[in-house]
């Protein structure tokens, strides 16, 4: 629930590193989530952070290694998707049991740093066949100093269909029509600056370039973190 008090007062934190033993490693992400649920039964709304679990499949690797169990790909253990799935499926909105009525809800974060960035690893493959809200994080972006570096062409969400009659109602009515517009403007500036790099802004013709000022307000204006707002200093 809202309250006045400090983040830090209403935040559990299991903290594991890679020194410690390789059981407690895969033990701290089920940890968290039991925790979670237990204020969940509260009827409260939780959201948990699991960074990262990329380090939790190397533990489970470690361990199916030590077991002698037949590896999947690149070593994983066969079972990696499904403990993954297991993971992610444990979060929801929930009716809780008992005299009153207490409705809980916990959201899972999951963070997945593959080795040099590659997509194509498992646990990543993994993660994207059952989440359905994928936020790509780019060095580019950090390097520019655009916080959050959120990549807004890689980056997807599969609720949106779900959620557009919500946004009707309580945003505006043109907000999911204006949302595309906005992704067909980034999306053209990107291809445009293939062509800028090569030959410069000025070759191109006034249209494209009034399309590369309106996608460099969007992403500065409503993708850029703003370091004197109100909220966003903080967050």
């Amino acid at each position: 629930p809202r309250s006045d008090e400090p983040l830090m007062k209403r935040t559990v934190l299991i903290a594991n590193t890679s020194n410690m033993p390789v059981a407690a490693r895969e033990a701290s992400v089920y940890t968290g989530i039991t925790i979670a649920e237990y204020f969940r039964d509260m009827g409260m709304s939780v959201a948990v952070m699991a960074d990262s679990t990329s380090r939790w499949a190397e533990a489970m690797r470690e361990i199916s290694g030590r077991l002698e169990e037949m590896p999947g790909e690149e070593g994983y253990p066969a079972y990696l998707g499904a403990k993954i799935a297991s993971f992610y499926e444990r979060a929801g909105r929930v009716i809780c049991l008992g005299s009153d009525e207490r409705e809980g809800m916990l959201s899972v974060i999951g963070a997945v740093s593959p080795p040099g960035g590659d997509l194509s690893d498992p646990v990543v493959q993994a993660t994207l066949r059952v989440v359905k809200v994928f936020w790509s994080l780019e060095d580019k972006l950090a390097a520019m100093r655009h916080f959050p570096a959120i990549s807004w062409l890689n980056s997807y969400s599969l609720y949106s269909d779900s959620l557009e009659n919500y946004f009707k109602e309580n945003v505006t009515a043109d907000f999911v029509k204006n949302e595309r517009t906005a992704m067909m403007l980034l999306q053209n500036e990107a291809e445009l600056w293939e062509i800028v790099r090569l030959v410069g802004v000025d070759a191109l013709s006034e249209k494209d370039q009034l399309i590369l000022e309106v996608s460099r307000s969007i992403r500065e204006d409503f993708l850029h973190q703003n370091a004197f707002h109100d909220v966003d200093t903080y967050t």
